[in-house]
């Protein structure tokens, strides 16, 4: 018989219970009946729960809860449990992302030669830029983003170019969720500073982040879209403001908005 816990209001002061005693056992378990009902050509409630050798009361209410998640679908009339669309989707998600970084590798090696800077892979999330990849520039002072790093759009050359293919009506959801954080004497703080040089983004086809996030860094960057012409992505080259000066980064746009171009191309995407 199952024990049921107390209810804790947030997380306890101390926190010491064994790995069993905790909710990550019952987050185990939904994962594992996910892999089986995947893994399975419709199954019975009566084959999950002897597949997971998890009782088939607690099965099907994690069963129920992945459903109500879009996660597995139930066949009434047969009776059969399946694995559902939101699986998919996220595991399409993966498939994109992993994609992405595959085809952008070879075009970001070659344009770390062709400008001898940084050059750097974001994707776009809910609330920021998630920095995927790098090819580092053989110069000794060079601009370096560990994979993982996470930026805010507003601050950053990738960000900003995918601000500046957004309707301004999205723009504005994403300054009033995430607000204008001011890193340097730079950052674009105020809606409309934001709003000019997004304008001045979009019209020439990239990005410049001028000290914005770090200073002496200066970052030149382009939107990646997907197949519907969305901007999931961008593709920059960054560096000290020693070599990448303001004249120089409007010399490095042309290379980096084609970069950004041939990516598109190669996920399948399509620019607006």
């Amino acid at each position: 018989m199952e024990t049921v816990e107390k209810r804790q209001r947030g997380r306890p002061r101390s926190f010491n219970a064994p790995a069993y005693a905790t909710s990550v056992q019952a987050l185990d378990r939904g994962l594992k009946i996910l892999a089986i009902v995947a893994d399975g050509d419709a199954l019975s409630l009566s084959e999950v729960a002897a597949r997971s050798d998890i009782a088939a009361s607690t099965a099907y209410r994690m069963l129920t809860t992945l459903a109500s998640h879009g996660m597995v679908e139930f066949d009434s009339q047969a009776q059969l449990w399946s694995v559902g669309v939101e699986t998919y989707r996220m595991g399409s998600a993966f498939l994109r992302r992993r994609k992405l970084v595959d085809r952008a590798r070879t075009v970001m090696q070659e344009l770390m030669e062709a400008t001898g800077e940084t050059a750097n892979l974001g994707v776009a999330e809910d609330d920021c830029v998630v920095f995927v990849s790098q090819v580092e520039t053989h110069q000794a002072i060079r601009a370096f983003f560990r994979p993982g790093t996470r930026s805010p759009f507003h601050a950053s050359g990738i960000g900003k170019a995918i601000l500046s293919h957004l309707t301004p009506e999205r723009i504005a959801a994403i300054v009033r969720k995430e607000g204008l954080e001011a890193y340097t004497d730079k950052t674009l703080a105020d809606p409309a500073s934001l709003a000019s040089d997004l304008a001045e983004s979009q019209a020439r086809g990239f990005a410049i982040d001028d000290e914005e996030r770090n200073e002496g860094m200066r970052c030149v960057a382009a939107a990646i879209f997907n197949e519907f012409g969305e901007p999931v992505a961008g593709i920059s080259v960054s560096g000290p403001t020693v070599r990448v000066t303001p004249q120089r980064a409007t010399m490095l746009g042309p290379l980096v908005a084609r970069a950004a171009a041939e990516v598109t191309k190669a996920i399948g995407g399509k620019t607006p």
